[in-house]
C-alpha cells in the first residue's frame, strides 16, 4: 500500500539504549493503522528526516544512519542513493533533505559534522560541498550536525545551512563559498534571557543551537530560524537577526519546528514547546507570515517536545504534527478536528514527519 503520512525515529540522548527510539513508519488516514517500513532499507534502521516530492507526491526520500534513501512507490519499495565512494561513516549519517523548488531533481543532504552533499540528477550522483565550521560553534555532548538546509526559490545559487550547534551559513554561489550568518545572533547573546548553556560552558550555546529554518518565495529576502532560544528573523537573508517574541502569543517558546506553507506562502506553523525534553508541547500557525500566530492544535494535549510540524505536499487540509515520545497528531480538515495516532510498539525518538 501507499501511505500519506511518513514518521521517522532515531536514537536520542533520552533513551539511547532503547532500541524502540528508530524506525519509519507510514500512516493512512483511511486505514488508520502504523505501518512499519523496511524493505531496501538499511538493518536498525535511524530516520531523522523524510522528504516528499512536491511535483510526485509518490516519490519520497529517507535520511537514515547510511545514508539517503528513496522509494517511488509511496513508501513500498525503497533504494539507497549511495554518496560519494570513501564518504567517511559520520558523514553517511543523514540530519537533513532538502528539495530545490527551482528543480526537483536537485536534492542537498546535511549529515553529521558540517557535511552538504548535492545531486544534481536525483541522487544518482552526488557532490560534497565543503563548508567550514562559522564562528560561534561549540563541542557539545552529541556531534555538530547539519540540521536544515533551504534553497531560495527566486534563486537556486542562493543556500542557507543552518547547524546543531553551530548557527548558519550561507551561499550565493551554489555553494562554493559561504559566509557566516552568526554575527548578529552572537551580538543577541549579550542579553540576559538569551544566554544558555546546557551542553557546554558557553552562554552562547541557545543561539547557536539551530533547528530549523525557513523562507517564503513571496518574501525572498526573509529568513527565519527556529531554535532553543526561540523564533528569530532576518530581512536581509541572514545578515542582520531580530528576536521575534513568540512569547507575546505562546506561553511555550522553545522552537523546534518552522515552516512555510507550500500552498500559501503567507501562512506558517511553528513547534512550541517547554525545553529539548520536557511533558508539553503546541503548534502555532499564522496567517499573515509571521505578524501574529494562534494556536491551531485545538483540543489536543501534548504530552512531550514537539519536534516537527508538516504539511501535505497535495492538500493545505492536511496537516500532522509529531512529539519526542510518539505522539502523532493530525488534521484532514484544515484544523476543524484532530486525531491522535500513537507510534506502535512504545516508539519514540521522534525526528522526522512528512505527508504526501
Amino acid at each position: 500500500m501507499t501511505y500519506s503520512v511518513f514518521v521517522g525515529a532515531g536514537q536520542w540522548v533520552g533513551v539511547v539504549d532503547d532500541e524502540r527510539a528508530q524506525g519509519l513508519f507510514g500512516f493512512d488516514a483511511d486505514q488508520g493503522v502504523w505501518q512499519p517500513i523496511s524493505d531496501g532499507l538499511p538493518d536498525n534502521l535511524e530516520v531523522r528526516y523524510i522528504a516528499v516530492r512536491p511535483d510526485r507526491p509518490q516519490t519520497v526520500y529517507a535520511g537514515t544512519h547510511e545514508g539517503p534513501y528513496v522509494s517511488e512507490d509511496g513508501g513500498e519499495n525503497w533504494r539507497a542513493l549511495p554518496l560519494p565512494d570513501g564518504t567517511p561513516a559520520e558523514e553517511r549519517v543523514v540530519w537533513s533533505i532538502c528539495l530545490d523548488p527551482n528543480d526537483p531533481e536537485t536534492i542537498y543532504v546535511g549529515t553529521q559534522g558540517t557535511a552538504v552533499f548535492r545531486s544534481r540528477d536525483g541522487g544518482a550522483d552526488w557532490q560534497r560541498l565543503a563548508i567550514d565550521p562559522p564562528e560561534g560553534t561549540l563541542k557539545a555532548n552529541f556531534p555538530m550536525r547539519v540540521i536544515r538546509i533551504a534553497v531560495a526559490s527566486h534563486d537556486p545559487d542562493q543556500i542557507l545551512v543552518a547547524f546543531e550547534i553551530g548557527g548558519l551559513v550561507r551561499s550565493y554561489d551554489g555553494g562554493q563559498s559561504w559566509e557566516s550568518c552568526n554575527g548578529t545572533l552572537l551580538q543577541m547573546t549579550e542579553q540576559e534571557h538569551l544566554k544558555s548553556a546546557i551542553v557546554s560552558d558557553n552562554e552562547i550555546e541557545g543561539m547557536m543551537d539551530s533547528h530549523a529554518l525557513a523562507l517564503s518565495p513571496g518574501h525572498p529576502d526573509t529568513v527565519w530560524l527556529a531554535n532553543r532560544m526561540g523564533l528569530f528573523r532576518s530581512d536581509d537573508n541572514g545578515t542582520d537577526w531580530s528576536e521575534f517574541g513568540i512569547g507575546r502569543f505562546s506561553p511555550l517558546t522553545y522552537a523546534r519546528d518552522v515552516r512555510v506553507s507550500d500552498h500559501q506562502p503567507d501562512r506558517m506553523y511553528a513547534a512550541l514547546s517547554v525545553a529539548a525534553m520536557s511533558d508539553a508541547g503546541s503548534l502555532y500557525r499564522s496567517d499573515d507570515f509571521g505578524a501574529t500566530w494562534q494556536r491551531f492544535d485545538h483540543g489536543v494535549s501534548i504530552d512531550s517536545t514537539l519536534m516537527v510540524v508538516a504539511e501535505s505536499v497535495s492538500s493545505p487540509d492536511r496537516v500532522y504534527c509529531a512529539a519526542r515520545r510518539g505522539q502523532v497528531f493530525g488534521t484532514e480538515d484544515g484544523g476543524k478536528s484532530w486525531q491522535t495516532y500513537q507510534l506502535p510498539d512504545g516508539v519514540q525518538g521522534v525526528y522526522a514527519l512528512a505527508c504526501a
